[in-house]
Protein backbone atom coordinates (compact mmCIF):
# COMPACT_ATOMS: atom_id res chain seq x y z
CA UNK A 1 0.00 0.00 0.00
CA UNK A 2 2.81 2.82 0.86
CA UNK A 3 4.69 1.59 -2.11
CA UNK A 4 1.34 1.98 -4.36
CA UNK A 5 0.98 5.77 -2.55
CA UNK A 6 4.57 6.95 -3.09
CA UNK A 7 3.61 6.00 -7.33
CA UNK A 8 0.51 7.87 -6.59
CA UNK A 9 2.50 11.17 -5.55
CA UNK A 10 5.59 10.81 -7.57
CA UNK A 11 2.81 10.61 -10.84
CA UNK A 12 1.05 13.59 -9.38
CA UNK A 13 4.10 15.60 -8.63
CA UNK A 14 5.33 15.27 -12.46
CA UNK A 15 1.83 15.53 -14.30
CA UNK A 16 0.16 18.18 -12.07
CA UNK A 17 3.05 20.19 -10.80
CA UNK A 18 2.14 19.97 -7.11
CA UNK A 19 4.83 19.19 -4.54
CA UNK A 20 4.65 15.98 -2.67
CA UNK A 21 5.15 17.69 0.75
CA UNK A 22 2.25 19.69 -0.11
CA UNK A 23 0.28 16.02 -0.62
CA UNK A 24 1.77 14.80 2.83
CA UNK A 25 -0.05 17.30 4.44
CA UNK A 26 -3.34 17.14 2.75
CA UNK A 27 -3.16 13.39 3.43
CA UNK A 28 -2.12 14.06 7.07
CA UNK A 29 -5.23 16.71 7.35
CA UNK A 30 -7.38 14.38 5.64
CA UNK A 31 -6.46 11.48 8.69
CA UNK A 32 -7.32 14.65 11.16
CA UNK A 33 -10.56 14.85 9.54
CA UNK A 34 -11.37 11.21 9.33
CA UNK A 35 -10.91 11.50 13.20
CA UNK A 36 -12.52 14.26 14.26
CA UNK A 37 -15.54 12.54 12.22
CA UNK A 38 -15.12 9.09 14.28
CA UNK A 39 -14.32 10.47 17.67
CA UNK A 40 -16.54 13.88 17.23
CA UNK A 41 -12.81 15.53 18.02
CA UNK A 42 -9.58 15.60 17.47
CA UNK A 43 -7.78 17.76 19.53
CA UNK A 44 -5.37 15.63 21.15
CA UNK A 45 -4.48 13.65 17.93
CA UNK A 46 -1.04 13.80 16.11
CA UNK A 47 -0.41 12.53 12.87
CA UNK A 48 2.85 11.83 11.28
CA UNK A 49 4.14 10.50 7.83
CA UNK A 50 7.55 8.93 6.83
CA UNK A 51 8.38 11.69 3.81
CA UNK A 52 10.86 8.51 2.55
CA UNK A 53 8.06 5.62 3.28
CA UNK A 54 4.92 6.86 3.46
CA UNK A 55 4.46 4.78 6.38
CA UNK A 56 1.95 7.31 8.83
CA UNK A 57 1.07 6.86 12.55
CA UNK A 58 -2.23 8.16 13.91
CA UNK A 59 -1.93 8.53 17.55
CA UNK A 60 -4.01 10.11 20.39
CA UNK A 61 -2.17 12.19 23.40
CA UNK A 62 -3.75 10.63 26.15
CA UNK A 63 -3.18 11.37 30.24
CA UNK A 64 -2.36 8.03 32.21
CA UNK A 65 -5.06 7.60 35.43
CA UNK A 66 -5.14 5.21 38.30
CA UNK A 67 -8.46 3.32 37.38
CA UNK A 68 -10.54 2.83 34.15
CA UNK A 69 -13.07 4.72 37.06
CA UNK A 70 -11.17 7.63 37.23
CA UNK A 71 -11.64 8.01 33.08
CA UNK A 72 -13.86 10.90 32.47
CA UNK A 73 -13.28 10.84 28.47
CA UNK A 74 -11.60 7.65 26.56
CA UNK A 75 -10.26 10.31 24.08
CA UNK A 76 -7.93 12.38 26.29
CA UNK A 77 -7.32 9.56 29.33
CA UNK A 78 -6.29 5.99 29.66
CA UNK A 79 -5.76 3.78 32.57
CA UNK A 80 -2.91 3.14 34.37
CA UNK A 81 -3.60 -0.77 33.61
CA UNK A 82 -4.04 0.04 29.65
CA UNK A 83 -1.31 2.22 29.99
CA UNK A 84 1.22 -1.27 31.00
CA UNK A 85 0.04 -2.47 27.50
CA UNK A 86 1.46 0.46 25.27
CA UNK A 87 4.39 1.22 27.67
CA UNK A 88 5.42 -0.92 30.59
CA UNK A 89 7.38 1.96 32.07
CA UNK A 90 4.11 4.00 32.05
CA UNK A 91 3.31 5.16 35.44
CA UNK A 92 0.25 8.03 36.52
CA UNK A 93 0.07 11.32 35.05
CA UNK A 94 2.11 10.33 32.13
CA UNK A 95 1.29 11.67 28.42
CA UNK A 96 1.18 8.46 26.23
CA UNK A 97 0.75 8.49 22.70
CA UNK A 98 -1.71 5.81 21.69
CA UNK A 99 -1.97 4.52 18.47
CA UNK A 100 -5.35 4.86 16.69
CA UNK A 101 -6.34 2.41 13.78
CA UNK A 102 -7.27 3.83 11.11
CA UNK A 103 -9.01 1.22 10.03
CA UNK A 104 -11.63 1.91 12.76
CA UNK A 105 -12.86 4.61 10.98
CA UNK A 106 -16.07 4.55 9.34
CA UNK A 107 -16.91 4.52 6.16
CA UNK A 108 -18.45 8.54 6.10
CA UNK A 109 -15.40 9.41 7.95
CA UNK A 110 -13.33 7.93 5.44
CA UNK A 111 -15.25 9.15 2.65
CA UNK A 112 -14.98 12.80 3.63
CA UNK A 113 -10.69 11.86 4.55
CA UNK A 114 -10.85 11.18 0.53
CA UNK A 115 -12.96 14.51 -0.19
CA UNK A 116 -10.51 16.88 1.68
CA UNK A 117 -7.32 15.14 -0.28
CA UNK A 118 -9.36 15.88 -3.53
CA UNK A 119 -10.01 19.48 -2.78
CA UNK A 120 -6.19 20.02 -1.61
CA UNK A 121 -5.23 18.57 -5.09
CA UNK A 122 -7.59 20.67 -6.83
CA UNK A 123 -7.44 23.88 -4.86
CA UNK A 124 -3.04 22.98 -5.62
CA UNK A 125 -3.52 22.56 -9.04
CA UNK A 126 -5.69 25.49 -9.54
CA UNK A 127 -2.73 27.43 -7.87
CA UNK A 128 0.18 25.91 -9.83
CA UNK A 129 -1.63 26.90 -13.13
CA UNK A 130 -2.38 30.40 -11.76
CA UNK A 131 0.94 31.08 -10.87
CA UNK A 132 2.60 29.50 -14.52
CA UNK A 133 0.03 32.16 -17.11
CA UNK A 134 0.58 34.70 -14.37
CA UNK A 135 4.04 34.69 -15.16
CA UNK A 136 3.12 34.77 -18.69
CA UNK A 137 0.89 37.52 -18.43
CA UNK A 138 1.89 40.44 -21.07
CA UNK A 139 3.76 37.53 -22.84
CA UNK A 140 2.83 35.55 -26.16
CA UNK A 141 1.84 32.17 -25.84
CA UNK A 142 0.36 29.89 -28.68
CA UNK A 143 -3.06 28.33 -28.10
CA UNK A 144 -5.62 26.17 -30.29
CA UNK A 145 -8.80 27.72 -31.18
CA UNK A 146 -11.00 25.30 -29.27
CA UNK A 147 -14.71 26.97 -29.97
CA UNK A 148 -16.70 30.30 -30.09
CA UNK A 149 -18.44 30.69 -26.89
CA UNK A 150 -21.24 33.03 -28.60
CA UNK A 151 -19.01 35.67 -30.05
CA UNK A 152 -16.10 35.30 -28.16
CA UNK A 153 -13.44 32.24 -28.77
CA UNK A 154 -11.94 29.66 -26.01
CA UNK A 155 -8.25 28.87 -26.95
CA UNK A 156 -6.72 26.23 -25.08
CA UNK A 157 -3.03 26.94 -23.92
CA UNK A 158 -1.98 24.13 -22.66
CA UNK A 159 -2.80 23.65 -19.02
CA UNK A 160 -5.51 26.25 -19.11
CA UNK A 161 -8.02 27.63 -21.40
CA UNK A 162 -8.13 31.59 -22.54
CA UNK A 163 -11.23 33.73 -23.75
CA UNK A 164 -10.43 35.34 -26.99
CA UNK A 165 -13.40 38.10 -26.51
CA UNK A 166 -14.91 39.83 -29.20
CA UNK A 167 -13.04 43.58 -28.61
CA UNK A 168 -9.75 41.73 -28.57
CA UNK A 169 -10.13 40.09 -32.43
CA UNK A 170 -9.59 41.30 -34.95
CA UNK A 171 -12.42 41.93 -37.54
CA UNK A 172 -11.30 40.24 -40.56
CA UNK A 173 -9.83 37.04 -38.64
CA UNK A 174 -12.09 34.03 -39.48
CA UNK A 175 -10.62 31.12 -37.16
CA UNK A 176 -11.19 27.24 -37.48
CA UNK A 177 -11.21 25.00 -34.20
CA UNK A 178 -7.98 23.00 -34.28
CA UNK A 179 -6.08 25.84 -35.69
CA UNK A 180 -3.11 27.29 -33.74
CA UNK A 181 -2.57 30.97 -33.27
CA UNK A 182 0.03 32.99 -31.30
CA UNK A 183 -2.18 35.66 -28.32
CA UNK A 184 -1.15 38.22 -26.43
CA UNK A 185 -2.33 37.67 -22.63
CA UNK A 186 -3.90 40.55 -21.03
CA UNK A 187 -4.46 39.49 -17.53
CA UNK A 188 -4.82 36.40 -15.33
CA UNK A 189 -7.09 36.68 -12.79
CA UNK A 190 -7.62 33.97 -9.98
CA UNK A 191 -11.54 33.01 -9.38
CA UNK A 192 -12.88 29.97 -7.11
CA UNK A 193 -12.92 27.75 -10.65
CA UNK A 194 -9.76 28.43 -11.42
CA UNK A 195 -7.76 30.74 -13.33
CA UNK A 196 -9.02 33.36 -15.52
CA UNK A 197 -6.77 34.24 -18.61
CA UNK A 198 -8.15 37.30 -21.12
CA UNK A 199 -5.82 37.40 -24.19
CA UNK A 200 -5.58 39.93 -27.42
CA UNK A 201 -4.90 39.45 -31.10
CA UNK A 202 -5.56 43.45 -31.28
CA UNK A 203 -3.13 44.62 -28.36
CA UNK A 204 0.11 46.31 -30.56
CA UNK A 205 2.42 44.47 -27.90
CA UNK A 206 1.45 41.51 -29.49
CA UNK A 207 3.37 42.96 -32.80
CA UNK A 208 6.08 44.16 -30.72
CA UNK A 209 6.83 40.81 -28.56
CA UNK A 210 6.27 38.75 -32.23
CA UNK A 211 9.50 40.78 -33.01
CA UNK A 212 11.53 39.96 -29.90
CA UNK A 213 11.02 36.50 -30.89
CA UNK A 214 12.05 36.46 -34.07
CA UNK A 215 14.73 39.51 -34.07
CA UNK A 216 17.78 38.06 -32.11
CA UNK A 217 18.92 41.60 -32.26
CA UNK A 218 16.00 43.01 -30.30
CA UNK A 219 16.10 39.55 -27.81
CA UNK A 220 19.87 40.57 -26.52
CA UNK A 221 19.21 44.11 -26.49
CA UNK A 222 21.12 45.60 -29.64
CA UNK A 223 17.90 47.07 -31.11
CA UNK A 224 15.06 48.45 -29.22
CA UNK A 225 11.54 49.02 -30.10
CA UNK A 226 11.05 52.41 -28.89
CA UNK A 227 7.64 52.99 -30.02
CA UNK A 228 4.45 51.31 -31.97
CA UNK A 229 1.17 52.37 -33.02
CA UNK A 230 -1.24 49.73 -34.60
CA UNK A 231 -4.38 49.87 -36.08
CA UNK A 232 -4.93 45.80 -35.89
CA UNK A 233 -5.79 44.34 -39.11
CA UNK A 234 -4.85 46.79 -41.44
CA UNK A 235 -1.20 48.25 -40.42
CA UNK A 236 1.03 48.85 -37.61
CA UNK A 237 4.80 51.31 -37.53
CA UNK A 238 6.98 50.99 -35.30
CA UNK A 239 10.29 52.77 -34.56
CA UNK A 240 13.29 51.32 -33.55
CA UNK A 241 16.69 52.31 -32.54
CA UNK A 242 20.05 50.63 -32.65
CA UNK A 243 22.52 50.41 -29.60
CA UNK A 244 25.54 49.36 -31.60
CA UNK A 245 26.18 51.87 -34.73
CA UNK A 246 27.49 48.85 -36.96
CA UNK A 247 23.85 47.12 -36.71
CA UNK A 248 21.32 48.70 -38.90
CA UNK A 249 17.99 49.15 -37.04
CA UNK A 250 15.86 48.22 -39.49
CA UNK A 251 17.58 45.82 -41.54
CA UNK A 252 17.67 43.34 -38.86
CA UNK A 253 14.15 43.72 -38.37
CA UNK A 254 13.49 43.46 -41.79
CA UNK A 255 15.68 40.37 -42.43
CA UNK A 256 17.36 39.13 -45.71
CA UNK A 257 15.11 38.96 -48.46
CA UNK A 258 12.24 40.30 -45.67
CA UNK A 259 12.08 36.89 -44.13
CA UNK A 260 12.11 38.42 -40.43
CA UNK A 261 9.20 41.03 -41.38
CA UNK A 262 7.22 38.50 -43.23
CA UNK A 263 6.90 35.52 -41.06
CA UNK A 264 5.39 38.07 -38.48
CA UNK A 265 3.46 39.25 -41.22
CA UNK A 266 2.13 35.56 -42.05
CA UNK A 267 1.13 35.39 -38.62
CA UNK A 268 -0.49 38.55 -38.20
CA UNK A 269 -2.90 37.42 -41.05
CA UNK A 270 -1.03 39.83 -43.72
CA UNK A 271 -1.14 42.68 -41.76
CA UNK A 272 1.32 45.95 -43.13
CA UNK A 273 4.15 46.45 -40.79
CA UNK A 274 6.24 49.86 -41.97
CA UNK A 275 9.88 49.86 -39.84
CA UNK A 276 11.37 53.22 -39.41
CA UNK A 277 14.45 54.35 -37.79
CA UNK A 278 13.87 56.34 -34.25
CA UNK A 279 15.37 59.66 -33.97
CA UNK A 280 15.65 62.01 -31.02
CA UNK A 281 15.34 65.05 -33.12
CA UNK A 282 11.14 64.99 -33.39
CA UNK A 283 11.59 66.40 -36.97
CA UNK A 284 13.40 63.70 -38.63
CA UNK A 285 11.35 61.62 -36.64
CA UNK A 286 8.14 62.60 -37.85
CA UNK A 287 9.54 62.79 -41.24
CA UNK A 288 10.41 58.57 -40.79
CA UNK A 289 6.97 57.91 -39.85
CA UNK A 290 4.60 59.55 -42.86
CA UNK A 291 7.13 56.93 -44.87
CA UNK A 292 6.56 56.39 -47.87
CA UNK A 293 5.82 59.97 -48.33
CA UNK A 294 8.55 62.46 -48.95
CA UNK A 295 8.73 65.50 -46.84
CA UNK A 296 9.57 69.11 -47.89
CA UNK A 297 9.63 70.34 -44.33
CA UNK A 298 9.28 70.28 -41.01
CA UNK A 299 7.89 72.28 -37.70
CA UNK A 300 7.62 70.49 -34.93
CA UNK A 301 7.16 72.44 -31.63
CA UNK A 302 8.36 69.48 -28.59
CA UNK A 303 6.57 72.09 -25.93
CA UNK A 304 2.29 71.69 -27.04
CA UNK A 305 3.60 68.37 -29.09
CA UNK A 306 2.76 69.53 -32.52
CA UNK A 307 4.06 69.39 -35.70
CA UNK A 308 3.42 70.86 -39.16
CA UNK A 309 4.43 69.21 -42.00
CA UNK A 310 4.84 70.63 -45.79
CA UNK A 311 4.70 67.65 -49.07
CA UNK A 312 4.46 68.27 -52.39
CA UNK A 313 1.64 68.18 -53.71
CA UNK A 314 1.76 65.03 -55.50
CA UNK A 315 2.65 63.25 -52.49
CA UNK A 316 -0.65 64.62 -50.29
CA UNK A 317 -2.82 61.59 -50.43
CA UNK A 318 0.36 59.14 -49.89
CA UNK A 319 1.23 61.51 -46.78
CA UNK A 320 -2.33 61.08 -45.52
CA UNK A 321 -2.84 57.64 -46.32
CA UNK A 322 -6.49 55.75 -47.27
CA UNK A 323 -8.88 57.29 -44.75
CA UNK A 324 -5.99 59.48 -43.06
CA UNK A 325 -4.22 56.38 -41.62
CA UNK A 326 -0.22 56.94 -42.51
CA UNK A 327 -0.93 60.46 -40.91
CA UNK A 328 -3.04 59.02 -37.81
CA UNK A 329 -0.56 56.26 -37.25
CA UNK A 330 2.39 58.65 -37.92
CA UNK A 331 1.27 60.81 -34.82
CA UNK A 332 0.41 58.14 -32.56
CA UNK A 333 3.87 56.95 -33.23
CA UNK A 334 5.63 59.60 -32.73
CA UNK A 335 3.18 61.61 -30.08
CA UNK A 336 2.93 64.86 -31.85
CA UNK A 337 -0.50 65.90 -33.52
CA UNK A 338 0.43 66.54 -36.99
CA UNK A 339 -0.57 68.83 -39.79
CA UNK A 340 -0.12 68.02 -43.08
CA UNK A 341 -0.42 70.73 -45.85
CA UNK A 342 1.12 70.43 -49.80
CA UNK A 343 3.10 73.16 -51.10
CA UNK A 344 0.58 75.10 -52.68
CA UNK A 345 -1.72 74.54 -49.46
CA UNK A 346 1.26 75.91 -47.33
CA UNK A 347 2.12 79.30 -49.25
CA UNK A 348 -1.60 80.04 -49.16
CA UNK A 349 -1.69 79.77 -45.61
CA UNK A 350 -2.04 83.39 -44.09
CA UNK A 351 1.10 83.82 -42.29
CA UNK A 352 3.54 80.84 -44.11
CA UNK A 353 7.35 81.48 -44.13
CA UNK A 354 9.74 78.69 -44.93
CA UNK A 355 11.43 80.12 -42.11
CA UNK A 356 9.97 78.86 -39.51
CA UNK A 357 10.02 75.02 -41.09
CA UNK A 358 13.70 72.89 -40.94
CA UNK A 359 14.76 72.35 -44.66
CA UNK A 360 14.54 68.65 -45.62
CA UNK A 361 15.65 69.44 -49.16
CA UNK A 362 17.98 66.43 -48.88
CA UNK A 363 18.01 63.68 -51.35
CA UNK A 364 14.99 61.56 -50.86
CA UNK A 365 15.91 57.56 -50.33
CA UNK A 366 14.26 55.67 -52.73
CA UNK A 367 12.21 52.39 -50.81
CA UNK A 368 11.66 49.69 -53.61
CA UNK A 369 9.28 47.84 -51.19
CA UNK A 370 6.76 50.75 -50.75
CA UNK A 371 6.59 51.72 -54.48
CA UNK A 372 3.57 49.31 -54.67
CA UNK A 373 1.84 50.74 -52.19
CA UNK A 374 2.33 54.27 -53.45
CA UNK A 375 1.28 53.54 -57.38
CA UNK A 376 -2.01 52.27 -55.06
CA UNK A 377 -2.55 55.62 -53.25
CA UNK A 378 -1.54 57.65 -55.98
CA UNK A 379 -4.18 55.77 -58.27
Amino acid sequence: MNKELMEALNILEKEKEISKETLFEAIENSLLTACKNHFGKADNIKVEIDRDTCDFLCYAEKEVVETEEEVEDKLLQISLEDAKQVSKKAKVGDVLNVEIKSKEFGRIATQNAKNVILQKIREEERSVIYNQYFEKEKDVVTGVVQRYVGRNISINLGKADAMLCESEMVKTEVFRPTERIKVYILEVKNTPKGPRINVSRTHPELVKRLFEAEVTEIKDGTVEIMSIAREAGSRTKIAVWSNNPNVDAVGACVGMNGARVNAIVEELRGEKIDIVNWDENPGNLIQNALSPAKIVAVFADPDEKTAKVVVPDYQLSLAIGKEGQNARLAARLTGYKIDIKSETQAKDAPGFRYEDYMDMDEEYEEYEEYEEYDEEVEE
